[in-house]
């Protein structure tokens, strides 16, 4: 017996045997003084004084063994009280150990609803937001492996083929090195925005902004590379929009709402952005009329490292992290999202932000 047990035990035993002990004292002296008082009273000597003393020892025993008893009783049931209170506390204990040796699929029996059962229901929970977490990290670990491996391959063949003397070194080939070597740039850049905003100490620097302006830069800054690919890119100017947000951080989400339109959008289409006002909330839309996603991955979109088309994306440069950090600054901004598309007709991106925070 040791530990929790022992404490709760020795503590019940003790409450118990105290307060036995106590009231045997006090009865016996106050049946030993009550009956010295009325031997005294006693004028006539009617009562015997042999009987009296015998009363006296035998009521003096009676409450001596019931005593005992008592405590040996108290023992009893704080030793099972004490052991029903702390099995449950010593199994989480165990589950505890298990899931710090790595055994995160352990977990402990709940019953009752009590306290301790929502302790226990805190540490399945618990266990099963590691498992997650472990998943997750194990998914994203492969994940960038199989997004480095596909360029750093690519680099290793064509390196070695021009070091060997097999290919000349072109400016077409050093240009294709360039451009893995682009990719590999953008990956990086991509996981530490991720890293960032899913870091426990991200925080938006919120001030009052004109929504309007902000997005009429991002779509100036992206002019450029719309004409070069021949899409039109085109804003949908409305009244001016006052908000509560993170400019940086709304940059963020822009940029890589209009990258992504216009990688899937062919020469020769359009991207429509757009800025209306709903009730208490500013919305933003970016619309193409590129390839569009099939109504089975919508769902899948914003998680990290997915990719509809793996072998078109990969070509175009994307890393399958880009709509996962635009949910995630959203979301920070206490806003919402939401994805609509059509195959072979285009995407429309919405995202909505609170006007005041």
């Amino acid at each position: 017996m040791k530990g929790l047990y022992a404490r709760i035990a020795i503590a019940c035993i003790g409450i118990a045997s105290g307060v036995l002990l106590i009231s045997t004292i006090t009865f016996i002296l106050e049946t030993h003084y009550h009956l010295k008082l009325y031997q005294s009273q006693d004028m006539n000597m009617t009562s015997l004084p042999t009987f009296d003393t015998h009363f006296e020892q035998a009521l003096v025993q009676s409450v001596l063994w019931t005593a005992i008893l008592g405590i040996v009783l108290a023992i009893v049931i704080s030793l099972f009280v004490a052991k029903r209170i702390t099995a449950p506390l010593i199994q989480m204990r165990s589950v505890a150990e298990r899931m710090a040796k790595g055994e995160l699929t352990s977990r402990t029996k709940v019953n009752g609803k009590d306290e301790l059962a929502d302790l226990g229901h805190s540490l399945n929970y618990l266990a099963e937001q590691l498992l997650l977490q472990e998943q997750l990290r194990k998914t994203m670990t492969a994940d960038v492996a199989h997004e480095l491996r596909t360029p750093l391959a690519t680099l290793k063949s064509h390196m070695e083929a021009m070091i060997e003397g097999v290919w000349d070194p072109t400016a077409k080939r050093l240009e294709s090195c360039f451009e893995e070597i682009e990719r590999l740039r953008f990956l990086v850049g991509d996981l530490e925005q991720l890293t960032e905003v899913e870091s426990p100490n991200f925080r938006l620097n919120i001030k009052e902004e004109n929504v309007n302006s902000i997005v009429h830069h991002h779509i100036e800054a992206s002019q450029a590379a719309y004409e070069k690919k021949g899409v039109r890119l085109l804003f949908h100017d409305g009244v001016n929009i006052q908000a509560s947000l993170d400019k940086l951080r709304f940059g963020q989400i822009m940029v890589n709402l209009l990258s992504n339109a216009l990688k899937f959008t062919p020469e020769g289409g359009k991207v429509n952005v757009a800025v209306t006002e709903q009730a208490q909330k500013v919305c933003i839309s970016v619309s193409d009329t590129g390839i569009g996603i099939d109504e089975k991955e919508l769902s899948f979109v914003f998680e990290r490292f997915y990719r509809a088309d793996k072998s078109r994306d990969r070509k175009s440069g994307g890393s399958g992290i880009g709509l996962t950090i635009v949910k995630k600054l959203v979301e920070a901004h206490g806003g919402t999202i939401e994805i609509r598309s059509q195959m072979g007709k285009g995407t429309t991106v919405e995202f909505c932000l609170p006007k005041s925070k």
